[in-house]
């Protein structure tokens, strides 16, 4: 299951009704990041969150506004190229619709 880890912003209060996990900071008791299991690592953090939200707003800047209708697509556009960690032969044929491999 994924866990989101966040800050303590209302509209991520609903995430556990939605069966998502939840872990956040609280910035206004000046917590940043947290480490819960005690390893050394502050895995509570919403940086990459927050990296994420900015992605995604310079990747639609270009399109100078998305209709509504649209949106949902444009974000799984951007979810699925923030998702490919590096430009792998699989990746150039699903970009092109090529089926099976070139050897």
């Amino acid at each position: 299951m994924t866990r989101f880890y966040t800050d303590e912003w209302k509209g991520y209060d609903r995430l556990p009704e939605m069966g998502r996990s939840r872990s956040s900071v609280c910035h206004g008791r000046g917590e940043w990041a947290r480490d819960d299991d005690g390893d050394g690592v502050r895995e509570v953090h919403c940086n990459t969150l927050e990296g994420n939200w900015t992605g995604l707003r310079n990747f639609l800047r270009p399109f100078r506004g998305v209709n509504k209708e649209y949106l949902r697509q444009y974000v799984a556009i951007y979810q699925w190229s923030y998702n490919i960690k590096r430009v792998s032969g699989e990746f150039i044929r699903a970009l092109l619709g090529v089926k099976g491999s070139t050897s």
